[in-house]
């Protein structure tokens, strides 16, 4: 699907990534190929550091999104904001197609485009 807007939900096991318009969504499922295991304070680890970002599936993510010109990441966690410090680390090209970050816990797929719809339709009113 060609469009304008494109809306990720992403935890650290899992991303969907839907292209949408008024009428129509579609979406893309893409899951990490490594085992996550929640940490806390920086706990669970031999050396006391957090586990390293898989970024392979942050790539994966950022290709998926090729296709739409603004992105909505959103999530719980830490995950969507990784995501985004991957696309302006590794990706800075692509960094101005982020145009908000923001936090969800666990949406349907349909309160995620419902969202999405919502927040691109007042992001739009804002620009020239």
């Amino acid at each position: 699907m060609q469009t304008q807007h494109a809306v990720v939900w992403l935890d650290h096991r899992e991303a969907k990534v839907f292209f949408f318009n008024r009428e129509t969504a579609e979406s893309v499922r893409l899951a990490t190929t490594l085992a996550h295991q929640q940490t806390h304070n920086k706990a669970g680890t031999v050396d006391g550091k957090r586990a390293p970002e898989d970024r392979l599936f942050y790539h994966d993510i950022v290709n998926a999104l090729q296709p739409a010109m603004e992105w909505l990441i959103v999530g719980p966690g830490s995950a969507k904001d990784e995501l985004a410090k991957h696309i302006r680390d590794h990706h800075p090209h692509l960094k101005d197609r982020i145009v908000g970050v923001e936090p969800a816990i666990h949406p349907t797929q349909a309160q995620i485009v419902a969202h999405a719809r919502t927040f691109f339709q007042a992001v739009d009113r804002m620009l020239p």
